[in-house]
């Protein structure tokens, strides 16, 4: 083989790879297993397969979604992000089609292994992110909602695993405001290619100006909201230092913001509000299990 046809083919396997948005998929299966943690009474009930399907399932169904995002939005990325594997040509429409599938396939499986209850959770977060993909996304904030939705979707899952929700639905909520700010973020980074599409985000509807201030109103809300779990003594003291993190981090993007609303800062911002949920996610973890 020769080296031409080599790199071509490392290239396309890293184009699969990149596609998935590797990072938000395992924070999506982590965030079942911290639903798990927090919610669990007796951690040493659980066996190892229920974590592995749980994060497995999580995983895939999340790289279904980023597949068949960019699928939808291949149009809208060749203005946006020319450089992703779509719209860069590395992957061809039909194999992305086919790619998301699969990925669905085995997220859905992986669910049902865990129980019927763990299925109808996965199903109802795919069908949600299969919609979002085709038509929720021009829908703007609705749009932003059904993403954010699904992203507080796994500490239930986790919750319902283990039949006790309450705990998981405080940190779904931390999950959701943090991520609604980060979406609507992401449509000032995408205003310019949104107007051409008529995808209607606050952004474009209201003005950047407008979007920047409920980004941050968003976030600040997720700050206050992460004081619930030490409040009514959920966590250890081992959650502290982590969402302190996170805190801190979404206020000093919220100040970012604030003073430059530009599209690169923007970009800037709201991938680093990921690392912020990373943080929190790790938090959620130690403080409930040390």
């Amino acid at each position: 083989m020769n080296t031409g046809r080599l790199f071509m083919i490392l290239s396309r396997l890293l184009g699969f790879f990149k596609i998935i948005r590797p990072i938000n998929s395992i924070m999506l299966g982590l965030a079942i297993l911290v639903g798990i943690l927090i919610s669990s009474k007796n951690i040493f009930s659980i066996s190892f397969s229920n974590f592995f399907f749980a994060f497995f399932s999580g995983f895939a169904l999340t790289g279904s979604a980023m597949v068949i995002n960019d699928y939808f939005d291949l149009d809208i990325d060749l203005i946006n992000e020319p450089n992703r594997p779509l719209p860069s040509g590395l992957i061809k429409p039909k194999e992305a089609l086919i790619y998301s599938i699969v990925l669905s396939i085995l997220g859905l499986i992986s669910s049902f292994f865990n129980g019927l209850n763990t299925l109808i959770i996965a199903s109802i977060a795919w069908v949600i992110m299969m919609l979002y993909s085709s038509i929720g996304k021009r829908m703007g904030f609705i749009g932003n909602i059904m993403v954010s939705f699904c992203i507080a979707l796994p500490f239930i899952y986790g919750g319902v695993l283990v039949s006790n929700l309450t705990p998981s639905l405080l940190f779904s909520l931390l999950a959701f405001l943090s991520n609604t700010g980060r979406e609507i973020t992401k449509g000032i980074v995408d205003v310019e290619g949104d107007k051409k599409q008529g995808i209607r985000t606050i952004a474009v509807l209201y003005g950047v100006k407008n979007a920047v201030n409920l980004s941050i109103l968003l976030y600040l809300s997720a700050v206050i909201s992460s004081l619930l779990p030490i409040l009514l003594k959920y966590v250890t003291f081992w959650y502290i230092p982590f969402v302190l993190f996170t805190d801190l981090g979404l206020i000093y993007i919220s100040i970012k913001l604030y003073k430059d609303n530009s599209r690169e800062n923007s970009r800037k911002m709201k991938n680093l509000v990921l690392f912020c949920m990373l943080s929190g996610l790790i938090g959620f973890a130690l403080g409930s299990i040390l």
